[in-house]
């Protein structure tokens, strides 16, 4: 998971302030434009050549829309700056994580959609999808899969019933994880009980990391350190193929790499309980929701929303499912044999479900948080954060993103 910078150019502030006019006043603007002109759609590089045969199938059932395929510039998690660099030069579609959507929609580059396409996702999706791609009460992007991490694990060394205490597995085996990673650590915090953004997510006063809650989670990555069972490091991955490691936590992305590692010994489980603030509580991670967005600028909004669709639906998410390993959101695809089935699928949606995981926030303030937050787990698991400073630091964090941008 690649983190986002924010953005501070002049240029994007005057285009925001027309784009998000138009936008206000137009909840169905992604229908109200349309012509003949080719679309483009971005998806990552490694993507490019399956989506080439969606698109080709998309062709076939719709003769009078042609769609060029090509890669996002900089990877679907930077789309929010690629667009930003020129919005009427991007992809009339593209690939993006539900965390950017709330920026994004803010600066203009995307439009809600159709009361029509609103209600099929709303129908068709399980609710952490919709509720992901919704901003301000309407929906702004198609879902197509969701993704939270989960431990990846040796079952030759670790049994079930192990991976199901982080006290007992790290007490069997070694597991392989990165401090310096919010996005992989930071939902610790919410298993202590604060709140990023408040209960929706889109609160910016509503964050209580600035509290003994706080202060227990930083305990909790401190005591990491002196624990032999933990392993940090930024290639769990590495450690876990050369057998320095039993488990690792790590998402459906990474999946078909494990189990070329694993292969019969690979094990998949939901996260484990953790001992933090003196209580049992269930360890969580960020839901991500994979998503494809119609961009504002477009000469085409029609003719994208008609793309944007199709390659959300139950079959493309079961290709999707097929191709990178992600878990589909649609609630047929995920009854289907093949994702039932997959036991990285299972873990995921039991991951997907509340108390196990929390949405990844969509405010414009992320992008502050993912830079600031890492350094306090990674000074806290390293010591260089004393326990005298965690309340004051934890404190800057908190207000510097409860911020009105």
């Amino acid at each position: 998971m690649k983190l986002w910078k924010k953005l501070a150019l002049g240029s994007v502030v005057a285009i925001s302030a027309i784009s998000l006019t138009a936008c206000s006043n137009n909840s169905n603007s992604n229908e109200s434009k349309s012509s003949n002109k080719q679309l483009t759609l971005w998806v990552d590089t490694a993507r490019v050549s399956w989506y080439k045969g969606v698109v080709k199938d998309f062709e076939k059932e719709h003769p009078n829309i042609k769609v060029k395929v090509t890669q996002n510039p900089n990877g679907s998690a930077n789309a929010k700056t690629d667009v930003a660099k020129d919005p009427s030069k991007a992809a009339d579609v593209f690939g993006v994580p539900n965390d950017q959507l709330g920026q994004m929609t803010d600066s203009g580059y995307i439009n809600p959609l159709s009361p029509t396409d609103t209600k099929e996702i709303k129908k068709n999706s399980v609710p952490e999808a919709y509720k992901g791609v919704e901003w301000k009460g309407k929906l702004y992007a198609y879902p197509y899969s969701e993704q939270a991490q989960t431990v990846y694990y040796d079952k030759s060394k670790l049994s079930p019933e192990d991976v199901k205490s982080w006290k007992t597995m790290t007490s069997k085996g070694v597991v392989a994880t990165d401090f310096t990673n919010a996005y992989v650590m930071w939902p610790v915090m919410f298993s202590a009980g604060t709140k990023l953004f408040g209960n929706s997510g889109e609160d910016v006063k509503g964050s209580t990391m600035d509290s003994q809650n706080g202060v227990n989670a930083m305990k909790w990555y401190a005591e990491q350190k002196n624990n032999k069972g933990v392993m940090q490091t930024s290639n769990a991955l590495n450690q876990l193929k050369k057998g320095n490691a039993q488990a690792i936590l790590d998402g459906p992305w990474n999946a078909a790499n494990i189990k070329k590692i694993l292969g019969k010994n690979l094990g998949v489980a939901p996260y484990p309980t953790i001992e933090v603030g003196g209580k049992t509580a269930q360890m969580e991670a960020f839901l991500g929701i994979e998503c494809f967005a119609v961009n504002s600028h477009t000469s085409n909004a029609k003719n994208a929303a008609i793309l944007a669709k199709y390659l959300s639906n139950k079959e493309n998410q079961l290709i999707v499912h097929k191709n990178a390993g992600e878990i589909p959101v649609n609630k047929a695809a995920q009854n289907t044999a093949e994702v039932k089935n997959d036991p990285v699928a299972k873990a995921v949606i039991q991951m997907a479900q509340p108390g196990y995981s929390v949405l990844q926030p969509k405010l414009p303030q992320m992008s502050i948080f993912w830079n600031d937050s890492a350094p306090l787990i990674s000074g806290a698991y390293d010591g260089k954060i004393k326990p005298s400073q965690y309340k004051s630091k934890l404190a800057k964090l908190q207000k510097k993103i409860s911020k009105e941008e």
